[in-house]
Parts: structure tokens; sequence; C-alpha cells
């Protein structure tokens, strides 16, 4: 058997080397895609150039590592999805001295009462010009993640937490005059039960709908009738919030979103039914009849008609 041919001192440099970095020339020729004139087709005259794009790869890495460092803690302020997340206990509620302080950017203790002198409306609900309004709530699963400045909606209302301690297990929000005045906050005590929610973040699953956290008004409960296990619950409202009320459209009460059942336009009420595992899971079976609940009413309804009577229809129909 013949010995195989020995290998050339040209070859095996080849191997050893390696490949030589292309040329300037050779890039812009592999960017721009252009194919240069062969022997074949030397008598054409027109040279098509196509613009090569990057590859897909480097473009979706790039998305992806701005989504990691610009939108890494990205929420939607002030937009919930009325599904409870924990019911909390409130701690503590009153009126709390204004401390002197910089934080917000006040230069002195009479710089912070002007907020308070301005609004002479404040004096029928008890206030100082050196005090504010704040609750603490204790809870748990809200904690989780919690920032200054967070919104946090407590029975609807969407409030800031101005600060919370992780080891305690609690959380402080203030209240302004007119959040007092507006929801049934106001009636709140030591002990109470709150619904709990935090504001939405882009990857939650929207089980309810949209909730602002700016309560319409209250209600009041006339009466909590019980069916097999779930719970039928009747509430009245004045008759501005019950114009944006209908069967089987959403509503926010103490913010839980439900689902309306009837509308009692004479009565001024409207219904939904609660199920045993709803029940176990709010604030609202644990009121009396008698009781105020913050409602909030679905907002595709008050854009709607803030539309109509912009006279957008007849402008239409004009055009």
């Amino acid at each position: 058997m013949a010995a195989p041919p020995p290998l050339s001192t040209t070859s095996i440099s080849k191997l050893l080397t390696p490949n030589p970095s292309p040329t300037t020339s050779a890039r812009i020729l592999n960017i721009l895609k252009i194919k240069p004139l062969s022997e074949s087709n030397h008598h054409l005259k027109k040279l098509t150039i196509t613009l090569k794009p990057p590859p897909f790869s480097s473009f979706t890495n790039k998305i992806s590592t701005l989504r990691k460092t610009h939108l890494k803690f990205s929420t939607i302020k002030s937009m919930f999805t009325g599904i409870v997340e924990e019911m909390g206990h409130v701690k503590d509620i009153g009126y709390e001295k204004i401390q002197e302080s910089n934080d917000f950017g006040f230069e002195n203790q009479e710089s912070r009462k002007i907020g308070y002198q301005k609004n002479e409306e404040s004096k029928d609900i008890g206030y100082e010009n050196d005090e504010s309004f704040v609750m603490t709530i204790k809870a748990k699963t809200i904690l989780e993640g919690i920032h200054l400045g967070d919104s946090i909606a407590v029975n609807g209302t969407c409030l800031t937490v101005t600060s919370f301690d992780t080891e305690l297990l609690e959380f402080t929000v203030g209240l302004a005059p007119e959040t007092l005045r507006k929801t049934s906050l106001v009636e709140l005590g030591r002990g109470s039960v709150v619904n709990l929610e935090r504001a939405v973040c882009p990857s939650t699953r929207m089980g309810g709908h949209f909730v602002q956290g700016h309560v319409d008004g209250t209600g009041e409960i006339v009466s909590l009738t019980p069916e097999g296990d779930s719970l039928w619950v009747k509430v009245r409202v004045e008759k501005e919030l019950l114009r944006y009320i209908v069967p089987k459209g959403f509503i926010a009460v103490d913010g839980a979103s439900l689902t309306v059942v009837d509308v009692f336009d004479d009565e001024g009420c409207f219904n939904f039914m609660l199920v045993a595992y709803t029940q176990n899971n709010i604030v609202i079976p644990l009121k009396k009849v008698g009781q105020k609940v913050n409602v909030e009413v679905d907002i595709l309804g008050k854009y709607v008609e803030r539309l109509l009577s912009s006279g957008f229809l007849e402008n239409l129909k004009s055009s």
C-alpha cells in the first residue's frame, strides 16, 4: 500500500495562520452587499446597491438591555385593578403635628403652614395650621417591594406612602382634607379593617377593571341579604352617581372590582352579589347596614358623557 503524500509546508502554514482581517474596502462591500463585476458580467453597466440591515439578534439584544435597565422599576402610577391583595388593620389614625423639616423643600415651619391657611374650608374637619391627618396600617403583602411615594389603594382611595417599616410590618399614608370629605376613610378608627392594593405593574394581570383610586363619592349600605353561601349587597348613592351605573357594568366599592346586577332608579340604589371567596377577602361583609362605602364608577361612562356633551357628534355629522 502506497504511503500518503507528505503535507506541504504551505498547507501547514495555512492551517496554523488565522485568516487575515478584512480590509476596509471589503467591510464596506460586505455592509452594502456590492457584488463586484466579474468577467462574465463585465458588460453590465448598472450596479445595484442594497443596504444590509443589522442582524435582528443584535436589535433584540439592545431592546432586552433597555428593558432591563430602564423599565425595571416602572409602574403605572395611580392605576389599580380592583382585585384586593390584602386586608390590613388600622394601627393609628388622626392628626399629627407637622415637624420642622426640609425633606419636601420647605424653607421653614411657616412655609409649611401656608397650604392650610389658604384653605379655610379645612376648618370643617378640624384641621389646624400645623397639623396633618395621617393613618398607619398594619400589613404584610403590601410591604413587599414598597418604596416611599408609592401609591396604595386603601378602601379604593389612592394614597401616597409617606413612611414604612418592614420590620414592624406597617406603613403610613397622609390624608388631605378633600380626601376626608369625599371618602368614608374619616369613619375609620383603630382596629378597622381596610382593603389594600398596590398600583399595577405592566406585567399585572387585569383580573378586574381599570380603577383610578379617585373616589367619586360614598354610598350607604341599605341591605345585606344572604342567599346560599353568597351575599346580596344593596347600596344607595346620589343620583349624579347613579346615572353612570348600569346593570352588568363594572363598579369599584371600597376598592373592590364588582359587577352590578341591577339598578333601582326609583330607590337610587344598585346591588351586587358576593361569592363566598370574595366575602372572605374584602371588608364589605364586615360592615353593617347604614355604614358607608367608597364608590368609584367606571371611568368609561364619564368620558363618554363628556364627549357627548362637547358637541362631538354634531361636529362629526356636519363635517
